[in-house]
């Protein structure tokens, strides 16, 4: 098939392609910047997909049979506007329109079943309210003029090439000797999905003909907490592990945020818990996901040779640590 992975040069985007490739598939990209280093074989179109009128010049005369939206402008915001205007400018008979949304659409809450609501319109945080009206606009599409879409909603994703300081940013201290800043009591829930059976999702929506009108929940069954989720990647990379337990409200005051630049504990990953089921993906596309610690020691061997971050500076959470009561180490 032709296919147009809309996002497509980095982590999710750049595993997906090849993948497609591998399968035989003819493949492009449209991103911000006039080059790639995805290979001659890989197609390059160059538009800002926030800009209606930029996309609508790059997609004329371009057929495409399947299209994999993975992008998401964090600086800007991608609105539901944004997507519909993606897929008005497309031509031709489509056979799959793939929309990676994300587990926030549903706002919060534990256990949720893609028939759950989700967040409103008024959402309080962008990027909820942005997913969420997206996939609205897009099963309006599908009501209204039959637009074989189907969405995917994973939770954290992580694997080789995360651009985000996830991982790295635990194995970075552990391999240093340092202790792990746990905020409040390390019980909050998390959800993971390895970015390989986020990949292999997509490819059974694009093949499955019973997707089409459908969303999916792509994760690994088993939420972790935060301290769990430490405590494998200390197994993984034969690091011990000691907590210092500190209070968000201590950390909040003293400048600290999940996103940075005073960071705590990983970019964006002390957040409310939500979580979700993914009994409807293993049922209609055959959903598998990765054991976690086997997904996270394939991670660090990517860390190990390639990881991007370089050189942290401690000074922040230095200062949080200092006269902090340490937690017991955790159990081998």
């Amino acid at each position: 098939m032709n296919c147009l992975v809309i996002g497509g040069t980095q982590f999710i985007g750049r595993a997906l392609v090849a993948e497609l490739l591998k399968a035989g598939h003819k493949v492009s990209v449209l991103h911000r910047k006039p080059k790639h280093a995805l290979g001659r074989r890989v197609g390059n179109i160059v538009a800002d997909r926030n800009d209606p009128k930029a996309m609508k010049a790059a997609l004329a005369g371009k057929n495409f049979d399947v299209v994999f939206d993975h992008v998401y402008d964090w600086e800007r915001g991608t609105t539901s506007a944004h997507v519909e205007g993606t897929v008005r400018a497309l031509s031709g008979n489509l056979h799959r329109y793939i929309f990676v949304s994300s587990v926030a659409a549903y706002g919060d809450g534990l256990n949720h079943h893609e028939a759950d609501a989700l967040a409103p319109d008024d959402a309080l945080e962008l990027y909820v309210r942005n997913k969420a009206m997206s996939e609205r606009a897009l099963f309006r599409m599908h009501a209204r003029s039959g637009l074989p879409v189907v969405t995917l909603r994973p939770p954290f994703v992580y694997g080789a090439n995360n651009p985000l300081y996830r991982e790295a940013y635990f194995w970075d201290r552990l391999r240093a000797g340092r202790s792990i800043i746990m905020p409040g009591d390390g019980r909050r829930l998390m959800q993971f999905v390895y970015v390989q059976d986020l990949v292999r999702a997509s490819l059974a929506a694009m093949n499955t003909p019973a997707a089409i009108g459908h969303a999916f929940n792509i994760a690994n069954p088993k939420p972790v907490s935060q301290m769990e989720f430490v405590e494998l990647l200390g197994k993984v990379c034969r690091k011990p592990v000691e907590f210092v337990r500190i209070p968000r409200g201590q950390i909040t005051r003293a400048g600290g945020h999940p996103m940075g630049p005073k960071m705590y504990f990983g970019i964006y990953l002390d957040m409310p818990p939500i979580t979700q089921i993914t009994a409807k993906a293993q049922r209609i596309l055959k959903f598998k996901s990765t054991d976690f610690e086997s997904g996270l020691k394939e991670t660090y061997k990517w860390y190990l040779r390639h990881s991007p971050f370089g050189k942290q500076d401690y000074t922040f959470e230095d200062a949080l640590l200092a006269n902090a009561p340490a937690m017991p180490p955790a159990k081998s």
